[in-house]
């Protein structure tokens, strides 16, 4: 089967969506378009990631999606990690329809300080994270991946996934794929960090990218992480800017030759504990 580990939905005002180079994307993308997109590529499954970000009503809703979406089979919510109620916040959305299916939490660390992943109220809330049995999710820029090596080395026990790979630097050319390198090592070397590969058609020029600028970031995730720490992310609709649903995942597959087993199923199902049976493929 085929896992996509990063959809989104969302309406069309979507405070996310208000600087003028995402007007493409700004309109609704519901479940109806979604389901057409995964069927149109074979894709079995899907992960649906939280795209508001500011209240944890969004995880809610996504939770509603998932309630009555058999083929949603996880959520990566949003809630405040700093907030001491953490604990009751989560034990209220897994009370919710769908709530079984919350499987992560996120943050778009990119838009917060240097400091923010070593600051004692966010570990804790991070720790509560673990605790609760859910994974943690990291949006980062590449300059903050040292605070997520941190993070892993102190908290080993902790499933970490890092959105977009560590955004690299792609339209950088030698130079960018050089500064990733170096500071992705340390995040790799540690065995509880998954890597999405997700995003990365929208980190190379939008309109001129091409399967040979994003190979040497993929190929290198796979020297550094392996394939059974790597996972599929289509981040639709994200990835409209620049590739369609079909061309997200080709970008992808075309440097494992195919759809591989781990990347494209097994890793997203072991890293988010999906529950994945009724949607398995006959031998």
């Amino acid at each position: 089967m085929i896992v996509d580990a990063h959809v989104q939905l969302w309406s069309a005002d979507n405070r996310r969506l208000a600087a003028a180079e995402y007007a493409p994307i700004r309109r609704d993308h519901g479940v109806g378009e979604l389901k057409a997109q995964l069927n149109e590529s074979e894709v079995d499954a899907c992960v649906l990631v939280e795209a508001a970000g500011v209240t944890s009503a969004e995880t809610t809703r996504c939770l509603e999606v998932a309630a009555w979406t058999p083929w949603v089979v996880g959520v990566v919510g949003w809630a405040p990690l700093a907030d001491p109620d953490l604990g009751e916040i989560l034990g209220k959305h897994r009370a919710e329809p769908g709530g079984h299916r919350l499987v992560a939490l996120h943050e778009r660390v990119y838009e917060l300080p240097e400091d923010y992943l070593d600051r004692p109220a966010v570990r804790a809330g991070l720790a509560t994270v673990a605790e609760c049995g859910l994974a943690i999710e990291l949006a980062v820029r590449a300059e903050q991946l040292p605070s997520v090596a941190r993070l892993a080395q102190a908290m080993p026990h902790a499933r970490i996934v890092l959105q977009q790979a560590g955004s690299p630097w792609v339209t950088g050319g030698v130079e960018g794929l050089t500064e990733w390198q170096w500071e992705i090592a340390p995040v790799a070397a540690c065995d509880n960090v998954r890597a999405k590969l997700s995003g990365l058609v929208t980190l190379a020029h939008w309109d001129r990218w091409s399967v040979d600028d994003l190979r040497p970031y993929v190929e290198h995730a796979v020297q550094v992480f392996g394939v059974r720490r790597l996972m599929f992310g289509s981040d639709w609709p994200m990835c409209r800017l620049a590739a369609t649903y079909a061309e997200a995942l080709r970008a992808i597959s075309w440097p494992f030759g195919g759809l591989h087993p781990d990347v494209f199923a097994a890793t997203a199902v072991s890293t988010y504990q999906l529950d994945v049976g009724e949607l398995a493929r006959p031998v």
